[in-house]
């Protein structure tokens, strides 16, 4: 059980670590940001509303209690990770691009798998 315990939180701080990351970097205002936007053929104000999404997915994921908000988070995240994956391939990217995202997956379930496993050992 302990070693459940310690996987997940290592699975769950690497997701929220990256989440906060993207969230953060959509707030700032930059061109490197504005062109990639242009370049996948989104507004920018779609990042601004992911990056709110994804925080609050993160607060859902960190209290304790409520397992269907946590459900709902896990697969917003996996919405997310999954369309932006999908966005690189429908751009014509190289699929080297675009690793973050498919690590950013393997982090979103490894702890969704973990918390189940950490919530039937408690039980």
């Amino acid at each position: 059980m302990k070693s459940t315990k310690i996987i997940y939180w290592i699975f769950t701080i690497l997701l929220i670590l990256l989440m906060l990351s993207s969230a953060i970097g959509s707030f700032m205002t930059n061109p490197q940001g504005e062109a990639f936007a242009k370049h996948l053929g989104y507004p920018m104000y779609i990042f601004k509303f992911l990056a709110v999404a994804k925080i609050l997915g993160v607060i859902a994921i960190l209290i304790p209690g409520y397992p269907r908000i946590k459900e709902w988070a896990y697969a917003g995240f996996t919405f997310d990770l999954a369309g932006a994956a999908f966005s690189g391939f429908a751009v014509g990217d190289p699929i080297v691009d675009w690793l973050f995202v498919y690590f950013g997956l393997i982090l979103v379930f490894g702890s969704y798998i973990y918390y189940h496993k950490k919530q039937r050992d408690t039980v």
